[in-house]
């Protein structure tokens, strides 16, 4: 039996603002997720330009505040002017990211108009491998210029009027990556010196708008992290933000490793701060750059096949593989499957999410962009005819919804676990974590509804937790409800047919006396301690 677990918080203990878009998703036109999700004009609910509703309806109500499009590693082969105007007259083109072919039925007015329709902010990702500063330019001038232009008045010929407003700017993606169309891989100063120029010219357009610099997009990268140093020293005067990418494999059925993986995400956050800062001495600047961490998940993978002792060349033979008969895929949006691929079970892929939220939560200074890896799926899962939620849904919209305010420190005393170090494949290893907490936390006060939030997770495969909050540093302190998510049953899964598999339910054992609470925690599951702040 593990011993009790003890939590305690402080309102003098801050760590930051929490921005409401670390609880935002990503979008790229793989698979369905464009064709076939967003994008039927042959569904009941396609509007005039085939866009569903039913899917529009379901992110909409989800909350979910900004989203990350239209990619990935999709735009950097992608010219966005071949996708404005009438579609009779755009250009199919080869998608060499995705060995598909891309209609651009879908296109920039498309990603933007829908992002109206489902009350999301538009995170705007522009092609800066094959494009050029001219590209970027004006695409900022075509989505956010008033009038008087050449590429603002075509956005007003082409049905909208008024200045789209795009806030935040990407300035590609991935681009140290050996995938990549156009990579930078080997010229990390010339991605600095582009970015900086590149931004100083779409801000000349647009003064309002914010930019993002790419950064090592994996700490497994072999250059990590001297490129991101050598790169952020050119453009650090001229970006707000440094984006950071990361998918943490872990091998199939290791539940200890996949319920602790967010310490990864965590020691990639600190390294990254720690390079941010140095540059900024280096460069006599007061700014301190903020983190968009835009694309993440955790994922259970069987084990590769290992080839040891021949170095670069490994990364090099996974991503120039060249098949010759592999064949170019026209997705067809009304010919998805029955059902969506499922990566796992839904509940471990639910906490590993909201984990790895925790740990943006306990950045809430740096991290100020945070986007969900198929967050939309989470939120709004489809085949060709329904939409529902998944479990995941759960913590990521009370976190949406409670997560909200100043983030507070958790000093957190609890049994720990040692994860050893693993390899799943030649490009995915990984060193030892000392030391996980079993009870994973972290904080929300909210000052102006006068709300405490506190998150836990307990990580214990095996056994429950009892687990004692000291909120007692709190004056006019009244509990609300400790809600919990747990199954027994690992395989459950939220479909279109059993939509409440796994579901929130409102703990009636906790106690609260003398500003502690106590309370029990089941194994693998989700809680949230709520309470009210008399102001």
């Amino acid at each position: 039996m593990p011993k009790k677990a003890k939590v305690t918080i402080h309102p003098a203990y801050e760590i930051g603002q929490i921005s409401p878009r670390i609880y935002s998703a990503f979008l790229e036109p793989i698979g369905n997720m464009v064709n076939g999700s967003m994008y039927n004009p042959k569904h009941p609910t396609a509007d005039e330009k085939g866009l569903r509703h039913d899917f529009i309806d379901a992110v909409k109500a989800s909350g979910v505040p900004a989203v990350r499009l239209p990619g990935g590693n999709f735009v950097s082969g992608w010219d966005w002017k071949d996708s404005i105007g009438p579609k009779e007259q755009r250009k199919t083109r080869l998608d060499l990211s995705w060995h598909q072919y891309y209609t651009n039925e879908v296109g920039h007015d498309e990603y933007l108009q829908w992002s109206e329709l489902t009350d999301t902010e538009p995170l705007y990702t522009i092609n800066l491998c094959t494009g050029d500063i001219n590209d970027a330019v004006k695409i900022v001038e075509y989505t956010n210029h008033k009038g008087g232009s050449y590429w603002s008045d075509l956005r007003k010929e082409y049905g909208h009027e008024d200045p789209y407003n795009v806030k935040i700017w990407y300035l590609g993606n991935e681009v140290d990556g050996y995938w990549q169309i156009g990579s930078f891989l080997n010229d990390p100063r010339g991605y600095g010196l582009l970015a900086n120029e590149t931004s100083k010219l779409m801000k000349w357009v647009d003064p309002r708008i914010e930019t993002v610099a790419c950064v090592s997009c994996s700490p497994n990268m072999l250059h990590y992290p001297e490129w991101d140093l050598t790169a952020l020293q050119e453009c650090y005067h001229t970006v707000d933000y440094i984006s950071m990418h990361h998918y943490q494999s872990v091998l199939q059925d290791d539940l200890p490793t996949y319920l602790g993986a967010s310490r990864y995400f965590e020691d990639y956050i600190n390294t990254e701060i720690a390079i941010c800062d140095y540059v900024a001495a280096k460069l006599k600047s007061p700014k301190k750059m903020m983190i968009s961490f835009d694309e993440y998940a955790t994922i259970m993978r069987p084990a590769g096949e290992l080839h040891y002792g021949r170095g670069e060349y490994l990364h090099y033979k996974t991503h120039y593989n060249f098949d010759p008969n592999r064949e170019f895929i026209q997705y067809d949006p009304n010919n998805m499957p029955e059902r969506p691929f499922r990566l796992g079970s839904d509940m471990l892929q639910a906490l590993a999410n909201a984990s790895t939220l925790l740990t943006f939560i306990r950045h809430a200074d740096r991290v100020k962009i945070a986007c969900m890896t198929g967050g939309l799926h989470v939120l709004a899962s489809t085949d060709r005819e329904h939409v529902w939620s998944t479990a995941s849904a759960h913590p990521y919209t009370h976190l949406m919804r409670y997560g909200r305010g100043t983030s507070l420190r958790t000093q957190v005393d609890c049994d720990t676990y040692d994860i050893p170090s693993y390899i799943v494949d030649d490009t995915n290893q990984y060193y030892e974590q000392e030391k996980v907490d079993f009870i994973d936390t972290a904080a929300a006060y909210d000052k102006e509804a006068g709300e405490l939030s506190i998150f836990v997770i307990n990580r214990n495969w095996q056994d429950s937790n009892d687990i004692e909050l000291d909120v007692s540093g709190f004056e006019g302190l009244t509990f609300i409800e400790h809600l919990e998510m747990y199954t027994d049953d690992l395989e459950k899964a939220n479909t279109y047919e059993t939509p409440d598999a796994i579901s929130p339910v409102v703990n009636p054992s906790a106690t609260f006396a003398a500003g502690k609470l106590s309370s029990n925690v089941k194994p693998i599951s989700w809680n949230v301690f709520r309470f009210k702040v008399d102001k």
